[in-house]
């Protein structure tokens, strides 16, 4: 398993933009072969940097979505939204301390 982390930082007033995007996309972005979570983080006193978390089954999994329709639809639409250039890290765990209950899990 993979962890996708992207930050992504918006003009404040296409925030609600990008919101009604990812809903319109989630589900599909989700349920994309390979896809084992997906969710959106926003920073702390700063609603215009949001950042995506996903697990993927491995990179080629990630690569194949990276290389998809879907994505490359969704992301022509959510770029120009951008105040600043996305960064992405592709993260594998480590360690891991003993899982509590809210544990996403392998």
């Amino acid at each position: 398993m993979i962890r996708r982390v992207v930050k992504m930082t918006f003009r404040e007033d296409k925030v609600e933009a990008f919101e009604a995007l990812f809903e319109a996309k989630k589900q599909a972005i989700r349920n994309f072969p390979g896809c084992r979570y997906l969710e959106l983080w926003k920073e702390s006193g700063r609603p215009f940097s949001i950042f995506s978390f996903s697990i993927w089954e491995n990179e080629q999994a990630l690569e194949t979505y990276r290389h998809s329709e879907l994505f490359q639809q969704t992301w022509a639409q959510t770029k120009p939204l951008f105040s600043e250039k996305a960064q992405a890290w592709t993260l594998q765990v480590g360690s891991q301390p003993d899982q509590p209950a809210w544990y996403l899990g392998d």
